[in-house]
């Protein structure tokens, strides 16, 4: 009776620091069938001036991994950016089956929503505060600053002369994930390196075998996506917890310090308590996500 007593204190619950693992084990989202089938966009931002540019959009293909660097510049608008990614990227792969961004102002705006829903396109994007749903195309992000960190940290206003570069040199490099590089994913050859002779003589096969080839390289590259995609799954796991909640349970949010301050008035955030509530759940979105009765 007591320790059901004391597990129970609201005081408790909502001021003491929670000593286990974070809930909700880790939602990989599914593995596309073919190229190009399911898109992650995001932008780079704070860039110097360079050639009239300070942004890029980048724009990774979840099945080959493959990318596009697109400059652009401020001001830019959901019209804007839907007419840059008609003009670069679908010209080039046509139209996906879904769309994985974060929650910019451009995929959360009216036109955005409306345009791919018009087209048949999912939209799935990433929930607040949680950055690790668009993860691939966060870490080409990070792949992409540090080459052209590394290329123009002299003169950064020469990003945009090195932006090709990067795109070719990121799809050019061994993925671990892939077993090859996205431009073999894509092309099934290895890039003419520029200035370099190819040394061994190979002879040309047949249509059909080179489709046979294709097909067994497509499935090779799912299975060793999934088991990429297994490991990661299993390293993440060891970290959390599995925790499940009931439509019209009865829970204590926790609330983003400096942040989220519509939900309870915090007037000394260091001594406020961590956790609020309790609030009914009244929906589940999906295994991990659910959405409370909020004031």
């Amino acid at each position: 009776m007591v320790q059901h007593f004391v597990r129970q204190c609201s005081t408790c619950q909502r001021a003491k620091i929670e000593r286990v693992s974070p809930a909700g084990l880790l939602q990989p989202l599914p593995i596309p069938k073919r190229p190009w089938a399911v898109v992650s966009l995001d932008f780079i931002e704070g860039l110097p001036k360079s050639g009239g540019y300070d942004v890029v959009l980048v724009v990774v293909d979840k099945f080959s991994k493959y990318g596009h660097f697109v400059p652009m510049k401020h001001p830019y608008t959901a019209l804007t950016v839907a007419q840059v990614y008609m003009e670069q990227i679908f010209r080039l792969h046509g139209l996906p089956l879904a769309l994985i961004s974060d929650r910019d102002r451009i995929f959360t705006s009216n036109l955005w929503q409306e345009l791919f829903r018009l087209s048949q396109t999912q939209l799935w994007m990433s929930s607040s505060y949680h950055p690790q749903t668009d993860g691939q195309t966060e870490w080409v992000n990070q792949c992409l600053e540090t080459y052209l960190r590394c290329a123009v940290h002299s003169c950064p206003n020469n990003w945009y002369k090195w932006l090709f570069l990067a795109e070719y040199w990121y799809n050019t490099t061994f993925h671990s994930a892939l077993g090859c590089t996205p431009f073999e994913v894509i092309y099934g050859t290895l890039p003419r390196e520029f200035g370099v002779t190819q040394v061994d003589q190979c002879t040309v096969p047949d249509l059909a075998a080179w489709l046979r080839e294709r097909e067994v390289m497509l499935e090779l590259l799912q299975q060793q996506l999934k088991n990429a995609q297994d490991r990661m799954k299993r390293q993440a796991d060891k970290k959390r917890t599995d925790r499940e909640f009931a439509v019209g349970d009865w829970v204590y949010l926790k609330l983003q310090p400096f942040i989220q301050s519509s939900v309870a008035q915090r007037p000394f955030q260091k001594l406020a308590f961590r956790y609020y509530g309790p609030y009914q759940i009244v929906a589940r979105v999906g295994k991990v996500a659910y959405r409370l009765a909020l004031p």
